[in-house]
């Protein structure tokens, strides 16, 4: 048996790596991530919000302080960030939208109240150093096991700086960083545990000038709020409130919160009004109702705020490092330790301001307050806390180990959605609008299912008028192209499956229309071989000879014609938005797939026809007028000779 030309691969293992190609392929598809349901259920692409409708969220911007509705040029950029938020992968297609003066209307394709659910949030991070921190002792305060009956708000409450902070039981994130030169190495220990036996009996210290910045001026919102306050939960808990300087002591007397019961019945936007030492020293308020304050209530820069995290109220400093501090995100996963984080690349000035505040966390003055709150929160702590603020919730609030001069990395039970999306919503910054969610909704198709149906039946007549052209033009050469086709087909229909699932990749009207088009341009590609190869035969060889002569010749062409297929594809892809990009991404797939058939099924399997009879008949393999032409040629040639 003849041996094939050396470096030239065998085409039954041609053939076979296209066979385990399919068999991973569809195994992804039937077994793979996001695969449930019946197997026909399985087989099903994400179709786009213009065939099967979808989800739709609207967003309602806060007024401004003046009372009027955010500037235009505001609510443009806060659109444009929460288009790429929900469009983070590029092919989801979702419609962001303003409507009106105040909102956002946002449209996804399919089932979709978990992806849309955060991408309103304003994404504000913040670091602040802890300075002190107390329990959320709310519950033991408005119910005490003894409380006393006789207990009044005229009673003065004593105040101390006790601490007792739930524990907490499962392991927090925390936040390291690379190790770049930094003093004492380049971690930042893990987020602390409240311990129940963490208690600083001592007063609170005194906070150091640099922990106490100029007094806010109030607006006149929070003046009336505060009026109203006062009034709901009476003048006599209203000034006792006033008067602490420091968490009351339940450990002592149990019963020492009944004064400030009715503090408990305050909402998130009434609690929002007080003062951060309010917020943080009335034990009967909550994290709960601390959680519940609006978007923003914690984002001012020049502030000290009160915020939770596990079972413990702390008390933080202004935010000396912000988001825009932050020059990239991206969600890594971490080798070592098998666990998705989120790397952290700051800004050269940014990087100044991240080393500056870990110097201050790790080399604390004599008499800054955070020492006491970061051993009250983690027993045996030699050095301040710093949180990692988003929003309102404190994601990671870990102990400093040294002067951190490198890239870091937020860790803790993120998994790959979780880490990216935090990633993104670094990335692409925070809103200039604070949002509220309002009533999400489910929407019908703008198109529906009959064109679906049309674009459909359109992609079959073209494959079948292809199809029919190449029977009638190449004969046996043309269930090559059939078969290519088909293959290219599946492979390209596989593909949308899994990209699906695992991408968010949706299939609309328009990548359609760009698969349709790539029908040209497979077809083009075997016109390309098979015009080759009746050149090569014209020349005088055999057709067995001309295979490879003519695969070695038009191999170079039908690259260079798809790939500037495919770089033509990435130009849209990059430049346009919606469907036109849907329409790139299409266009590019399949005509990569196709690729992947060229090499791996239409050569070889033209490799092994050329050793058939049935290749070798003139009427048989569509090469009859070529090779008939070379034969009344040799003819010639002889009656010459």
């Amino acid at each position: 048996m003849a041996r094939p030309p050396q470096g030239q691969m065998h085409p039954g293992r041609q053939l076979a790596v296209l066979g385990l190609l399919f068999v991973i392929l569809y195994s992804l598809v039937f077994f793979g991530p996001g695969a449930s349901g019946s197997f026909t259920d399985r087989l099903h692409p994400k179709l786009g919000l213009d065939l099967v409708g979808g989800t739709q969220a609207t967003y309602v911007a806060s007024l401004m302080s003046n009372g009027q509705p955010p500037p235009r040029s505001s609510m443009e950029e806060a659109r444009k960030i929460i288009d790429q938020r929900v469009n983070a992968l590029g092919v989801a297609e979702a419609e962001v939208v303003i409507e009106g003066n105040t909102n956002i209307v946002v449209s996804v394709a399919g089932e979709a109240e978990d992806q849309l659910k955060n991408v309103g949030q304003a994404a504000q991070m913040r670091f602040r150093k802890v300075l002190k921190a107390t329990g959320d002792n709310a519950a033991v305060a408005v119910a005490p096991p003894s409380a006393a009956p006789s207990a009044s708000a005229s009673a003065a409450p004593k105040p101390s700086g006790s601490v007792a902070p739930k524990a907490n039981t499962s392991p927090g994130p925390k936040v390291t960083a690379s190790p770049s030169g930094g003093q004492g190495g380049g971690e930042l220990a893990p987020s602390p545990s409240p311990s129940p036996s963490a208690s600083a009996s001592a007063p609170a210290p005194k906070p150091s000038a640099s922990a106490a910045p100029a007094p806010v001026p109030v607006n006149e919102k929070k003046k009336q709020q505060r009026a109203a306050i006062e009034k709901k939960v009476g003048p006599a808990a209203w000034t006792a409130a006033e008067k602490l300087t420091a968490p009351v002591d339940l450990q002592t007397d149990p019963a020492a919160g009944l004064p400030f019961k009715a503090f408990s019945t305050l909402t998130g936007e009434e609690v929002n009004a007080l003062t951060p030492e309010m917020q943080f020293n009335v034990p009967t308020i909550s994290c709960e109702q601390l959680d519940k304050r609006p978007n923003g209530a914690i984002d001012a820069v020049d502030e000290q705020v009160v915020a939770c995290q596990s079972g413990a109220k702390m008390f933080l400093d202004v935010a000396k490092v912000v988001g825009t501090d932050i020059d990239s995100a991206t969600p890594q996963l971490d080798q070592q330790q098998g666990q998705w984080v989120v790397s952290l690349d700051f800004t050269s000035e940014g990087q100044e301001k991240w080393t500056a505040l870990t110097r201050e966390a790790f080399q604390p003055a004599a008499d800054d307050p955070c020492l006491a709150a970061a051993q009250a929160l983690s027993t045996g702590a030699t050095h301040c806390l710093v949180a990692v603020v988003l929003d309102k919730e404190v994601i990671s609030a870990p102990e400093i180990q040294g002067v951190l001069t490198g890239q870091s990395q937020i860790t803790g039970q993120f998994d790959a959605a979780s880490a990216k999306e935090l990633a993104d919503q670094i990335t692409y910054g925070a809103l200039p609008v604070t949002f509220e969610a309002a009533a999400t909704k489910t929407v019908s198709a703008t198109l529906g299912k009959k064109q679906l149906e049309a674009g459909l039946l359109a992609a079959a007549i073209g494959m079948g008028l292809v199809a029919i052209y190449a029977f009638f033009y190449y004969r046996l050469l043309g269930s090559v192209i059939f078969l290519s086709l088909l293959l290219s087909g599946l492979l390209t229909f596989g593909a949308l499956v899994v990209l699906g699932r695992t991408t968010g990749f949706t299939l609309t009207l328009a990548g359609i229309a760009g698969f349709i088009v790539s029908l040209g341009v497979a077809a083009d590609s075997f016109v390309i071989y098979f015009e080759r190869l009746k050149d090569e035969i014209h020349e005088g060889r055999s057709a067995r000879a001309a295979v490879p002569r003519a695969w070695v010749r038009a191999r170079r062409t039908i690259i260079s014609a798809n790939t500037i297929t495919i770089m033509a594809a990435v130009v849209l892809y990059i430049v346009s938005i919606g469907a036109v990009k849907g329409f790139a991404f299409a266009l590019g797939l399949s005509t990569i797939l196709d690729l992947v058939v060229v090499f791996l099924f239409r050569h070889p399997i033209m490799t092994m026809f050329a050793n058939t009879k049935a290749f070798m008949s003139p009427r048989v393999s569509g090469l009859g007028r070529a090779m008939k032409q070379q034969q009344q040629r040799v003819s010639t040639d002889v009656k010459e000779a």
